[in-house]
């Protein structure tokens, strides 16, 4: 068995080009479900969206939450200018810890993933550990896939200037070598510096990037290595409270910043990915793939508590650099064969995890940083130059170990087909073994490196899930899946930081529909996921595992070209989101829409005008459901025009500009912190291909 002439895997691999694009070129007809394969998104019985990277182009997208949001389940959970990425996916956090890179968890960057090097952006929603292994991510994954280099040579230079006076400039190269283009090497390298949209916030990005890849004729293999550093002067905080029983204020001018300017977040993360397979029968593949990452981030950064309505609030300096490891590995094999009438797709799967943590060694209050100080989140009060001693402080470079987390997993599966494969059933499941670990860090509370917490937990997670084809463009599916998660680790914040707490076990029950009219497709879904919540409660600043919570929504998502020249994507999300106790979980709204369109002008050849509305309905802050904050909308607008260079080649100019009414908004309310959006922001950029 063989890549087929365009560099797609055969039916059991996964190695080579991706999936063809869907009409309208925004989204991928197939994805990656784990360890099932490459599977067509209107025929696999999960709710998955692929975005492609013509659209994180044509977006301008600079980082994996850009994109994501194009996802009406999924919304941000970080402040526009922080040093994160963080996303609420059917209502549950997915910090971008969790996101996969090329299916493998802990190697992606932990804070935040740059774009120039994906090629596609998958969501898969719900719960994943089954599909995905490692930990079971609640509310879904994102697993990014980098770029691969096409039979087509590609040299493209995009310079990019952001207001209020960022440049970015992003070099992308792609060749295949060898009699039958065996070989292929694509390179990525950015460099972004200025002044963002708030005050005294100046952002220097640096990203680089190399995937090697061979495709024989039995055989088919990856090497990626990834590079990014990312240093913030003044960045804005996560950690934003507000006191019990207070009114929301409005939220502030998304220029404002309330960050002192000689605060800072300076971070520096590598990579290296391998991924391998063989055909040992036609119908069958074995696979391997392997991952490691360091990341480092030393920071001194502010947060507040907002203490009344008119925005008066509390603030404080915190330090806690650390260093971030992740290894990942695979093996596992994928077979497709028949039994008389019934069809067969067997996946085998064994993969490990670890993902370790060193922080701390130094006692806080002995850093000499300045106490709590009076602000205004409306009109900030800043500390002067000098406050701290920044040379003094401790680096991430040398600090014991923290806690780390061993994650074991064995999942089988078959999916078996019947009556022309129009019916699909998977049975399976996952058998899972977590270890987790804490060590004392605190030099005044004993020992530094004293284990002071230890849990082990294991546990087969069943799955389920049926699709059938009542024609060939309508498919309705369902599925149930469990799975075996980490606890989670109280904030820095919270009055118990850093608390370990034991894993705990979550599932989901979920139908839905798909319909493709062949240049546009639509989905509904019908979900319920429960799980054990955490939440730090405002009253005692205590952060504790409370209760069961519940989230039962409804997905209506369409993607395609219905009308030559109009491209729609995007829907409608209604969630219902109950903790124990009957109330309203905080920081979720019941209802999100994100709709994204283009519109090639007829008037002008190869001009195209696009736009997004992103809204999200009122939340509550807190659990008892007297701190309401208002919902918000956002619109974006944006033209490109795409015309031949001299040497006949591709020449592309995009503009966007992202929240054009300048909407000041409370972009997230979740685990008891606030995160303000960012400000009206202009994109303009030049792509050349040579």
């Amino acid at each position: 068995m063989t890549a087929t002439s365009d560099g797609e895997p055969p039916k059991t691999g996964t190695v080579g080009q991706p999936s063809a694009a869907y009409a309208g070129n925004q989204v991928a007809q197939g994805a990656r479900i784990g360890a099932l394969g490459n599977r067509s998104v209107l025929q696999t019985p999960f709710s998955v969206t692929s975005y492609t990277e013509k659209l994180i182009r044509d977006q301008q997208a600079q980082t994996v939450a850009d994109i994501a949001q194009n996802d009406p389940s999924v919304r941000l959970d970080a402040p526009g200018y922080s040093e994160r990425d963080s996303f609420f996916i059917r209502g549950f956090s997915v910090v971008n810890l969790d996101v996969l890179y090329d299916g493998l968890p802990y190697i992606a960057n932990p804070r935040r993933s740059f774009a120039e090097s994906i090629e596609r952006i998958e969501i898969l929603k719900g719960p994943t550990a089954f599909v995905n292994g490692g930990i079971g991510r609640v509310g879904g994954t994102i697993n990014l896939i980098p770029k691969r280099a096409a039979d087509q040579p590609l040299t493209r230079l995009t310079t990019t200037y952001m207001s209020d006076s960022q440049l970015w400039t992003h070099a992308d190269v792609g060749r295949r070598f060898g009699p039958a283009g065996e070989w292929g090497i694509r390179g990525n390298a950015a460099y972004r510096f200025g002044q963002t949209g708030m005050d005294h916030n100046d952002i220097e990005v640096g990203v680089a990037s190399l995937g090697i890849d061979y495709r024989g004729e039995d055989v088919r293999a990856s090497l990626d290595l990834n590079h990014s550093t990312q240093n913030i002067d003044a960045p804005t905080s996560l950690f934003n409270a507000a006191r019990p029983g207070i009114v929301i204020p409005d939220a502030p001018d998304g220029k404002i910043n309330t960050a002192s300017p000689f605060e800072y977040h300076d971070s520096t993360h590598n990579m290296a990915a391998a991924r391998i397979e063989y055909d040992i029968l036609d119908n069958t593949t074995i696979y391997a793939a392997a991952g490691a990452s360091r990341y480092r981030e030393d920071f001194l950064t502010s947060s507040y508590t907002i203490q009344n309505a008119n925005g008066d609030a509390i603030s404080e300096l915190a330090i806690q650099p650390q260093q971030i490891q992740g290894f990942s590995g695979e093996i596992g094999l994928r077979s497709e064969f028949d039994t008389g009438p019934v069809g067969h797709k067997v996946s085998l799967s064994l993969q490990q995890s670890l993902n370790e943590n060193y922080r701390g060694g130094f006692v806080p209050g002995a850093l000499g940083l300045p106490g709590s100080y009076p602000t205004n989140i409306y009109n900030p009060i800043y500390l002067p130059d000098g406050s701290v001693n920044i040379g003094a402080l401790p680096r991430s470079s040398d600090l014991p170990l923290f806690a780390d987390l061993l994650s074991t997993s064995l999942a089988i599966s078959d999916t078996l087909s019947f009556f022309d494969d129009r019916l699909e059933v998977t049975v399976g499941g996952r058998y899972q073994q977590i270890r987790s670990r804490g060590f004392n860090t605190r030099p005044d509370r004993g020992p530094v490196g004293v284990q002071n917490y230890f849990y082990e937990e294991s546990r087969f997670s069943p799955a389920v899930a049926a699709n059938l084809r009542v024609t060939d463009n309508l498919s309705v599916y369902a599925n149930y899946v469990e799975a075996l998660t980490e606890g989670p680790i109280a904030p820095a914040t919270a009055a118990n930081a850093n608390e370990v707490f034991s894993p705990f076990v979550h599932d989901q029950k979920e139908i839905g529909i798909k319909y493709d009219f062949g240049s546009m497709a639509v989905t509904a879904a019908l979900f319920e996921i429960t799980q054990e919540s955490g939440y730090t409660d405002p009253l005692t600043n205590v952060f504790s595992v409370d209760g069961l919570q519940t989230n039962r929504g409804v997905e209506l998502s369409a993607f395609g070209e219905p009308i030559d020249g109009v491209r729609l994507l995007g829907g409608v999300t209604f969630t219902q989101a109950k903790a124990a106790g009957g109330s309203r979980v905080p920081g979720v709204p019941k209802t999100t829409i994100s709709l994204y369109g283009e519109y090639d002008t007829p008037w002008v050849e190869g001009f195209t005008l696009t736009g997004r509305v992103l809204h999200s309905g009122s939340t509550y802050y807190d659990r008892a459901n007297t701190q309401k904050v208002d919902g918000w909308t956002r619109v974006d607008l944006g033209a490109r025009y795409k015309t031949e260079g001299l040497n006949g080649k591709p020449v592309e100019i995009r503009a966007n500009v992202q929240n054009v009414f300048d909407e000041n908004y409370w972009a997230s309310s979740a685990r008891g912190f606030l995160a303000a959006g960012a400000p009206r922001t202009f994109k303009l950029s030049a792509s050349f291909d040579f």
